[in-house]
């Protein structure tokens, strides 16, 4: 089973790839992850995210592409994968569309969790004041909202249009959320 797990920033995506992981025994790939792995290893691909990040730019797609193909080359993906957080643009869809076409492992279904925005507001200033975030202010939240609508929804249209897309309503408790999804990828 190959998942993305789509949907605004405090939807819930981390939460729900990570019992994903554990129930279902799938193997949760978030590139922010991949990258802090790759850096920390300091393995050729992390060197070249680092020196990026050294110089305050963004990780190419290229690299990031490459490391996610490094990571689905190893044998314990074959259970199954969650995608957490990428694909987060239209260029980023088609290229991992790409390279799952390329290895012979395309997507079965993109679950997006489907939050109200006031609740999405509530759930990252809390996220913000647990974690000590003095950066994510009402209008950092805000912006990254701005974003998410402008470049990652558009992600959800591209997989409406190939029929992976499965609507989840993203609120309630954990349990009650865990359940849809499972329901929606099971079903």
């Amino acid at each position: 089973m190959r998942i993305v797990l789509l949907g605004a920033p405090g939807s819930g995506k981390g939460t729900q790839a990570a019992l994903l992981r554990d129930r279902l025994k799938l193997v949760h790939i978030s590139t922010g992850d991949l990258l802090r792995q790759a850096r920390a290893a300091g393995t050729p691909l992390g060197l070249k995210a680092q020196a990026a990040m050294d110089k305050g730019e963004l990780v190419s797609d290229d690299i990031v592409l490459d490391m996610l193909e490094e990571r689905l080359s190893q044998p314990d993906v074959g259970v199954g994968i969650i995608f957490d957080g990428y694909p987060r643009n239209l260029a980023q869809a088609a290229s991992l569309d790409a390279l799952l076409a390329r290895l012979k492992q395309p997507l079965q279904c993109a679950v997006l969790l489907e939050v109200a925005e006031s609740t999405l507001l509530e759930r990252l200033a809390e996220r913000a004041r647990k974690e000590g975030r003095v950066d994510d202010t009402p209008a950092t939240i805000k912006h990254r909202l701005k974003v998410y609508q402008d470049q990652t929804e558009p992600v959800v249209g591209h997989y409406q249009a190939s029929g992976l897309v499965r609507k989840v309503h993203g609120e309630g408790s954990v349990e009650e959320i865990y359940a849809r999804v499972a329901g929606a990828i099971c079903g």
